[in-house]
């Protein structure tokens, strides 16, 4: 079984990779872009059975840090 983990920084939290990225596109002629938000995307094998809720813990403890980032599962 799979497990997609989608963290994001939270609305508020300044992005300086983002920045970085929208600075990038604009001196490579791409002007159209307002804003970046940059964030990653883990990817987890799981043994048959493990819950969302298993999931879930292991966002709140390890994956994502809570108090500047939010996090999105797919199972």
């Amino acid at each position: 079984m799979k497990a997609k983990v989608y963290v994001m920084l939270k609305e508020g939290v300044l992005d300086p990779q983002g920045a970085a990225v929208q600075h990038a596109l604009g001196a490579l002629g791409f002007d159209g872009v307002e804003g970046v938000r940059q964030g990653k995307v883990i990817e987890l094998d799981l043994a048959t059975g493990t819950t969302e809720a298993t999931v879930r813990e292991m966002c709140e403890k390890l994956l994502a840090n809570t108090v500047i980032e939010s996090y999105r599962i797919e199972m």
